[in-house]
């Protein structure tokens, strides 16, 4: 019997130290994400000090938030005058609700990464200098609220993948060089004019069936 006892005990325990060490691996594995996002931008202010990659978790981090099972839910870093890149290790941080990085000078493309987020709420990248297409790839996040993207230098047509977000209930893409027509359907139908405006070479509300969304774009 006491034998028995033994090995239950051992088994609770190695099991213990297995989900232990599984928890460990994913906040190592969210922290390289988020470091490598910290390598590719350029922090003047040295708000990203904190940041530091030999810890065994990132949930200490300042603007870094995390739930009860230490995994990162939230990344604020809005108005931090960063400049630089996004990294697409970024799409590693699934357990992800809001990414704000609205009002720096990050530059170049979306990574179309961002997809793999799928408990995004929020996506505020409004007011950088962000250049390229806005990705298809952002019609898989099923629990996105809010698309920020006003204010940057997006090009090309608005993904019609995104109309089929049915919780979408804020898209902002004014003040870019987008083309093509603005999307009617699904969430779309309550998004407001103005948050289209000033893109000189988008068109619209289109006309369903009657004109090809990609208008203007050649």
């Amino acid at each position: 019997m006491a034998s028995r006892n033994f090995q239950w005990e051992f088994l609770a325990a190695s099991l213990t130290l297995t989900l232990a060490l599984i928890h460990l691996v994913e906040a190592n594995s969210e922290g390289d994400a988020l470091y490598a996002l910290r390598r590719s931008l350029s922090d003047p202010d040295h708000v990203l000090q904190s940041w530091d990659p030999t810890l065994v978790s990132p949930c200490t981090w300042f603007h870094v938030t995390c739930n009860q099972d230490n995994r990162v839910t939230r990344v604020d870093l809005g108005n931090s005058n960063l400049s630089g890149h996004l990294a697409p290790e970024l799409g590693k941080l699934e357990h992800l609700q809001y990414l704000e990085l609205y009002k720096n000078n990050i530059e170049g493309t979306i990574p179309s990464e961002l997809g793999n987020l799928k408990s995004l709420i929020s996506l505020d990248l409004y007011n950088n200098n962000l250049t390229g297409k806005i990705p298809t790839s952002l019609g898989k996040l099923k629990s996105l609220v809010f698309l920020r993207l006003n204010d940057n230098q997006l090009t090309g047509p608005i993904p019609r993948e995104l109309t089929k977000i049915p919780s979408l209930k804020v898209v902002d893409v004014s003040s870019n060089d987008l083309c093509g027509t603005i999307p009617t359907g699904g969430p779309f139908e309550h998004i407001p004019l103005q948050n289209f405006e000033n893109n000189s070479r988008l068109e619209g509300p289109e006309l369903i069936g009657l004109a090809s969304y990609d208008t203007n774009c050649n």
